[in-house]
């Protein structure tokens, strides 16, 4: 038998000590929590520690199972879903885990597959998130977090949800009810609120919480008066109940700057043991003061009058959340997520006429803008009346770019407003026939909308009602549906819609029912999607390449053909004489939260043989050169022969190339730039006079393609042109500048030619 040296058998101890003791690391149960935005309990980017430092785990190869395993580590008791590309904005730090494997039985995450602590080829842009189900398994604390979700414990309790319970018959019949008694659900199980220590900042925190800007001051002494009838009828349970503390939270102190009442300290009995909990009081009575949306039954964000600094949102799937964007010295432009949290949300949300902030959005979350950023480091205390009296510092300051850009989700009063429209027929809940209930010969009544003049508005207000996103098509014949036998009969006809509105019996419509077509197969339908494009056209780029080119004809006979001159180059004796070409370079990008692809399937492009390519959008933009009094004197046209990825920004890969009949579309985060030198890319102004016009783009202008906004996708200039020469300045899209300044350099133009 071979005897090994004593030096080597204690190498090998050693080494032997040394893997048990990483083997032992390497399965000892890691801590996890939740980063990211502010939420709801159970949802966030997934952070890992690991050797005293908290990292992210990426998303290649993580799955259901792991987020199973990861949600019942964090002490739910399972998981609904899972994220990838970083949806709760970008972490920090080492990326911990790489292409996890989960069988979803393991006690915790580092018993799952994965490369190995630390070994990653990922960047921050792939972190992995989950969503995990509301209810924790038994004897779970809270896990830790870096967003402080809402409806965490707060001295103990937690709080769920306020409501206001209408007492007054008149309370009774509005919708949404704006006053009433406070009653908190605590553990399942609903409390009414002491008004002994009721002040006016706690009804403050409530309308906030229940969607309504104001709390209104309010005489109780009415209420006092049913309370004492109810306490002295001897057929009312009330005297019994009111007896008991668990009927009652005994205290709430709020200072009025909480965006949710389980922030205010709560005292839900006395302190001594045997006293009772409201002894001579009642329950506190809450009158809340509604905003816009409800009072004039719009969705449109309008902003508070005077001095204060004009705020709105911007591509958000339902009302009430968007891109936070301010008016800053005439231009309109985002504001930076550095330090931005609820308060600071909840004076946007409020400055809006909406409830307080149920979540502050970071890493644009809800697309990235274009043009300046305007704030970063917003500091706000939560009673200012807009956001442009917080604390601020300027964006350029901060070296923030739109990566960084600020969102909301606003809490909105409850109207009820789901229940009265619904999608019938459809291969999934997102569509269907279009059916609303209205009253119909003094009765409410299910039925069919005309298919008639339906459009992408009309769609888009339905899906919003639904609180399905936004449309994705709007469908004037729905043969392949079958709609409820209930609601066969046509019930309303002429639907027009802005798009802003909240419910589809907002619209104007006919007043009695006009529809030839008769319904059935010609019913209105959409299909809803959570997430849409939004295509938006670079002002600063089309000022800055802008030039004249008189361009033989010799060489203009595939445009021709293609209908990009005017009307008189027919008469001209082709090949001789020249056209003068108004050119310019064009970058549409697209900042929406989904591709922009065209309607079509690739087997129905039309192929132009003339310059060899498809076109999948027979017209993609409209080019146009009008009067100051808005009269067209020249126009052109940009078939979309080819949608594509000309450039992304750093971390985002090009996915969309016409080269070889590729897939066309424009990513999201990236643009399509169509430059000056091609073919259409133009305006014939040969027959145009010498003056000052308007020289607009509009970008997608048969709504052809569904957006989240349609309001950016026109592109405005000045215009000079002196026979020989042209200037451009002052572009802008139709939403950059407030009204006040587009006024301004329209009254200038005008006076300066003689229009009045």
């Amino acid at each position: 038998m071979m005897v090994m040296p004593t030096g080597t058998n204690h190498i090998l101890l050693v080494l032997l000590l040394c893997w048990v003791a990483c083997s032992r690391q390497e399965l000892a149960p890691v801590q996890l929590r939740l980063g990211g935005p502010r939420g709801p309990a159970g949802e966030g980017r997934l952070e890992v520690l690991y050797q005293g430092r908290w990292g992210t785990v990426c998303d290649d190869g993580f799955d259901f199972h792991a987020a199973t395993v990861a949600c019942r580590q964090l002490g739910y008791t399972a998981a609904i879903t899972w994220t990838h590309s970083a949806t709760y904005g970008q972490g920090e730090g080492p990326i911990w885990l790489d292409n996890v494997r989960c069988g979803g039985s393991e006690g915790s995450l580092a018993e799952c597959v994965h490369n190995g602590w630390g070994i990653s080829d990922c960047h921050h842009g792939e972190d992995a998130g989950v969503v995990c189900s509301g209810q924790r398994l038994p004897g779970n604390s809270p896990p830790a977090t870096t967003s402080g979700h809402l409806g965490e414990q707060v001295l103990g309790l937690t709080l769920e949800e306020v409501r206001l319970k209408p007492i007054l018959a008149r309370a009774k019949l509005s919708m949404p009810v704006m006053e009433g008694a406070v009653e908190v659900k605590h553990n399942g199980r609903w409390r009414q609120v002491c008004d002994a220590s009721w002040t006016r900042n706690n009804s403050r925190v409530v309308c906030g919480m229940l969607g309504f800007p104001r709390e209104k001051h309010i005489n109780t002494s009415f209420y006092r008066k049913l309370w004492n009838r109810k306490l002295k009828d001897p057929n009312s349970s009330l005297k019994t109940f009111i007896q008991k503390n668990s009927f009652w939270v005994h205290k709430v102190r709020c200072q009025g700057s909480e965006p949710h009442l389980a922030r205010c300290p709560v005292q839900m009995a006395p302190p001594a043991p045997r006293q009772h909990a409201c002894p001579h009081g009642m329950h506190a009575i809450v009158s809340c003061l509604p905003g816009p949306a409800v009072q004039k039954g719009k969705g449109k964000n309008k902003t508070a009058p005077g001095k204060v600094l004009p705020v709105r949102l911007r591509a958000g799937t339902h009302a009430g959340e968007g891109r936070v964007e301010v008016l800053l010295h005439g231009q309109w432009g985002t504001v930076c997520d550095k330090q931005w949290d609820l308060a600071a949300a909840s004076v946007v949300c409020r400055q809006l006429g909406y409830g307080t902030a149920k979540q502050a959005l970071v890493g644009a979350r809800m697309g990235q803008g274009l043009g300046p950023i305007h704030m970063s480091n917003v500091q706000c205390t939560g009673h200012e009346r807009s956001l442009g009296e917080c604390r601020f510092q300027d964006a350029e300051q901060s070296g923030c770019r739109h990566e960084a850009d600020a969102a909301v989700r606003c809490h909105m009063p409850y109207m009820d407003f789901k229940s009265q429209v619904r999608l019938a027929g459809g291969r999934n809940p997102e569509e269907g026939v279009v059916e609303v209930l209205v009253p119909v010969q003094g009765r409410l009544q299910w039925g069919a909308v005309c298919g008639a003049q339906w459009g992408l508005n009309e769609a888009m207000v339905v899906c919003r009602q639904l609180g399905l996103g936004f449309a994705s098509h709007a469908l004037q014949e729905t043969w392949y549906w079958a709609g409820s036998p209930d609601a066969t009969q046509v019930v309303m006809s002429g639907v027009r819609c802005a798009g802003t509105e909240l419910a589809l019996q907002q619209c104007q419509r006919h007043g009695p029912v006009h529809c030839p077509s008769g319904g059935g197969r010609f019913s209105a339908g959409v299909t809803c999607t959570a997430h849409a494009p939004d295509l938006v056209m670079n002002a600063q780029l089309v000022q800055e390449t802008a030039y004249l080119e008189d361009r033989p004809l010799g060489l203009l006979y595939c445009a021709h053909e293609e209908r990009c001159l005017s009307r008189s180059a027919d008469t001209m004796q082709w090949p001789y004489g020249h056209r003068r070409l108004l050119r310019f370079s064009s970058q549409i990008h697209n900042l929406g939260r989904a591709d922009f692809r065209p309607r079509m399937g690739r087997h129905a492009w039309t192929w132009h043989q003339c310059h060899r390519h498809f076109h999948s959008i027979e017209v993609f933009t409209h080019y146009d050169l009008l009067t100051l009094n808005g009269s067209k004197v020249a126009e052109g046209h940009k078939a979309s022969f080819c949608l594509e990825d000309t450039n992304c920004p750093e971390g985002l890969q090009r996915r969309f190339a016409c080269a070889n009949f590729g897939e066309q579309g424009v990513s999201v985060g990236c643009w399509d730039t169509y430059r000056h030198d091609i073919d259409c890319q133009w305006i014939d102004i040969t027959d145009v006079p010498p003056g000052s016009y308007t020289f607009q783009v509009v970008v997608n202008p048969k709504h052809e393609v569904a957006e989240s906004d349609f309001s950016n996708n026109v592109m405005r200039c000045q215009c000079k042109y002196d026979g020989q020469r042209v200037w451009m300045h002052g572009c802008h899209t139709s939403d950059a500048y407030g009204a006040d300044v587009v006024s301004d350099l329209e009254r200038r133009e005008r006076l300066a030619n003689n229009l009045v």
